[in-house]
């Protein structure tokens, strides 16, 4: 694989589970790859993976043999259509969502060994702010962070980013409601938590787009495959397909 190209590594976390998250960054991938990008998507939530049962895959190595093994990643990546990888996690194994400040450090530098092979790298973070969603919200470029329009996902979403903002001084967050019924509700939805953010923490957010309600997710889900590949046409495909162009801009 091409080395030295500069990697743009793109952390997506949410403040609660249930908002979409997963099936966003596949999505995201997809659409990158689309567009001839190189994309590393890494499953970041260590201990109950899920990025593998979404896209339906019959995984034999995860990263807990990085962890344990020393398993080289580049040895562990599954292919799911052309420039689309996939770096998955394990399932079920609860110590690997609390690794030590030294099995940190070796995981991250092993990724960092393999990071240049891609345009994009994307993390798929655990939900909530776990040890180890906080440590790839800091080692990443940029910060995602997908909310909806549910009070709960908006004060999580609120919590992650003042941890961010208080432990590593992270100061740009990029928002993306997701399952909107409408534009303006989602602008609704920006502005109230701009607001907040701004008034508390000195931060303003960038508003990097929303995803419409749309069967066509929930139909993919059960297909376990990207929407944008089952039904490009589709509101939530042309959605994310606007957050790729935007990203790529």
């Amino acid at each position: 694989m091409e080395k030295n190209r500069k990697t743009q590594i793109i952390c997506i976390s949410s403040g609660k589970g249930g908002v979409g998250k997963t099936s966003f960054t596949i999505n995201l991938a997809a659409a990158l790859s689309a567009k001839s990008r190189k994309v590393l998507l890494i499953d970041g939530d260590l201990g109950l993976a899920n990025v593998d049962v979404m896209l339906g895959l019959n995984v034999k190595h995860t990263l807990r043999e990085t962890v344990e093994e020393g398993r080289d990643p580049m040895e562990i990546l599954v292919e799911i259509m052309p420039g689309f990888f996939v770096l998955p996690a394990s399932s079920g194994v609860p110590e690997m969502a609390h690794l030590s400040y030294e099995e940190q450090a070796f995981l991250t530098d092993s990724l960092e060994h393999i990071v240049g092979n891609f345009d994009f790298v994307l993390v798929d973070t655990a939900a909530g702010v776990g040890e180890s969603v906080l440590w790839f919200n800091n080692w990443a470029g940029k910060n995602i962070t997908i909310l909806s329009p549910d009070p709960t996902a908006m004060t999580d979403a609120y919590a992650l980013i003042k941890i961010m903002k208080t432990r590593y001084n992270k100061k740009d967050f990029h928002l993306i409601i997701n399952n909107v019924k409408s534009k303006k509700e989602a602008q609704e939805v920006f502005v109230n938590m701009s607001t907040v953010l701004e008034n508390f923490l000195g931060i303003k957010p960038c508003y990097q787009g929303a995803i419409p309600q749309d069967s066509a997710v929930v139909m993919a889900v059960r297909q376990q495959k990207p929407f944008l590949i089952a039904q490009p046409k589709a509101r939530a495909s042309m959605a994310v397909m606007e957050i790729c162009n935007k990203i790529l801009s």
